[in-house]
């Protein structure tokens, strides 16, 4: 792929400014510019940053409803009711089923879980979840990462005396389903300050709001923390603000003291005995959750994170491995298909800006994977549909800064559901509409999307000399973690590279290049990891300077070596 370079040089008052908080706080300048571009002006602020507290978490009281959702659950509690713990079966989902079901099953013992099945049931709260808490005596389900749609299931489950907390955080509609209480910091009356916590996140809350109300430590809570970081990394919610207290927190607990079940599926990615990152979980743990909502059903994902036995989970994440092995091999099979599908309708007419495809044989677990994976190969919103039953049910997934969400939206009149965020969406509608949403779909993206949103860019965040990739700069660089959106990893450059004459091409297939690399400035020699890029060797063996883009990593296979990961390679003459 042909990546544009974007830079945006700073100007001299900016940098001043990092200067003044580079001193403050005894780091480089490149890196107090971060700083800034992430908001943060002074000194306490980058302090609270580096080490965020679990002391400056919001008042989950703040939330609308909340009051009411803790007076219900304690009345249940109270009247040894049978509770409900309901939720979506992708990983936010089922993370936030086994985060609150794993709380209060230390203070109630009639309590049960529930997930509905992607293929019988679909997304959300349905009819068949209802009628299983009503056949077994449950008066409170807690539903969670969905519900705030299901107006008509809600209804009908309180004809049946069943009452309903929705603890969610999709984007409502104006009318809110008949709930006892309805937490979601989206709501037109919210009150919450922060709107972006995940959906395990807001069920984290109310445990918060049921423990402060109940006189309960708050530190009965922190083991739940990994789950959390769980559901942060995976459901691409910004990585600022309260959402960063809980990753790094959980990030902490699941680096220290995992849960069992996490334990279990940590061991069986081979991630023992090293330190866990945020790509960790988006990678390997998260894919291996979501591969039994995918393959089989998301409640066997809660059984093995609420398993209290390590023996037990051992085996549980052995057959969801297996999921995971069998999701691999379709998504790659059905990428490939689409990919096909793609380069016949789209290729000859590259104006266009949305992609679209539908086959009734696709499997209904996968699509949001390809949808993604067309995203990053031709960066364009993208919607995969298939046939369920004779409803066209799809997924879709957006470029950085283009809301697929609102482009959905503009076509529910023939939408049967939809829901999601910025970033990601399922939909249904009747297949005979499916024409009629394409064309609608392309034109609303084509006339709101922006050029430079299409473009295949790399953000380039600062200008460095190897020199200035010191030991100290990594370690500085390191505790801007937990990476992710809002406060994505950092890109920088360096310009005017040349071989050391000792880079190879490596990997199976000879696509990757290993590099030993100086810079015109300095004798300095980095190790590099160009993956996918052998291409570029021939070039790089000839001696002339080039232009490189990187994150800066540390070398898995030799603890405490600084790597650059490289992701673009241009001669020296490529301007910026």
């Amino acid at each position: 792929m042909n990546y544009k370079w974007a830079y945006k040089a700073p100007t001299q008052e900016q940098k001043n400014e990092a200067a003044g908080l580079a001193e403050g706080l005894n780091i480089h300048p490149t890196l107090a510019k971060l700083l800034l571009d992430r908001g943060i002006t002074s000194i306490a602020e980058a302090r609270q940053f580096f080490r965020p507290q679990l002391s400056e978490l919001l008042d989950p009281f703040l939330f609308r409803d909340m009051d009411k959702a803790v007076a219900r659950l304690n009345e249940a509690l109270g009247r040894k009711e049978r509770i409900l713990v309901y939720g979506d079966y992708d990983v936010d989902g089922v993370t936030a089923v086994a985060l609150v079901h794993r709380f209060l099953e230390q203070y109630c013992t009639n309590i049960d879980y529930y997930i509905p099945d992607r293929y019988d049931e679909g997304y959300g709260v349905s009819i068949k979840g209802i009628d299983y808490a009503y056949e077994t005596g449950v008066k409170l389900i807690i539903v969670l990462d969905c519900g705030i749609k299901a107006i008509d299931e809600v209804a009908y489950a309180k004809e049946k005396g069943i009452d309903f907390i929705i603890c969610d955080h999709h984007v409502p509609d104006d009318v809110l389903p008949p709930a006892v209480a309805i937490l979601n910091a989206k709501r037109v009356d919210a009150t919450y300050p922060y709107q972006h916590l995940s959906g395990c996140g807001v069920g984290f809350k109310f445990m918060q709001a049921f423990a402060q109300n109940n006189g309960i430590e708050f530190s009965q809570l922190t083991p739940l923390l990994d789950l959390c970081a769980v559901s942060i990394a995976t459901d691409i919610v910004p990585i600022m603000g309260e959402n960063r207290i809980l990753a790094y927190h959980g990030l902490r607990q699941l680096n220290a003291n995992p849960s069992v079940g996490l334990k279990a599926i940590i061991d069986i990615c081979g991630l023992t005995d090293r330190e866990l990152t945020m790509n960790d979980i988006i990678f390997k743990i998260g894919p291996r959750i979501n591969a039994s909502g995918r393959m089989q059903n998301g409640k066997e994902a809660v059984a093995l994170l609420v398993e209290h036995s390590y023996r037990e989970a051992r085996q549980r994440s052995m057959l969801i491995n297996q999921y995971n092995d069998q999701r691999k091999d379709l998504d790659k099979a059905m990428t490939e298909e689409a990919n096909q599908i793609v380069e016949k309708l789209y290729d000859k007419d590259n104006k266009r800006s949305a992609i679209v495809i539908y086959n009734e044989e696709w499997h209904k677990g996968v699509i949001g994977i390809v949808a993604s994976r067309l995203t990053e190969v031709y960066y364009r919103p993208s919607v995969v549909l298939t046939n369920d039953d004779g409803i066209a049910t799809g997924s879709a997934r957006s470029v950085s800064g283009f809301d697929v969400y609102k482009a959905i939206e503009s076509c529910r009149d023939i939408l049967e559901n939809f829901g999601g965020h910025t970033y990601a969406a399922g939909l249904s509608m009747k297949v005979e509409h499916v024409e009629e949403f394409k064309r609608r779909f392309e034109e609303y993206v084509e006339k709101n999307i922006s050029e430079e949103q299409t473009l295949a860019q790399i953000d380039i965040e600062g200008i460095l000399d190897f020199k200035d990739i010191t030991g100290k700069f990594f370690h500085d660089l390191r505790r801007f973690n937990p990476f992710g959106p809002d406060n994505p990893k950092p890109i920088f450059c360096t310009r005017q590279v040349y071989d050391y004459g000792t880079s190879k091409v490596v990997g199976k297939g000879q696509e990757h290049i290993k590099l030993e690399l100086v810079d015109a400035k300095s004798s300095n020699v980095m190790n590099g990891i160009a993956f996918g890029q052998s291409s570029q060797a021939r070039y790089i063996k000839t001696k002339r300077s080039f232009d490189i883009v990187y994150s800066i990593e540390e070398n898995t296979h030799k603890h405490g070596e600084i790597q650059l990961q490289i992701e673009d390679i241009q001669p020296t003459e490529t301007d910026i």
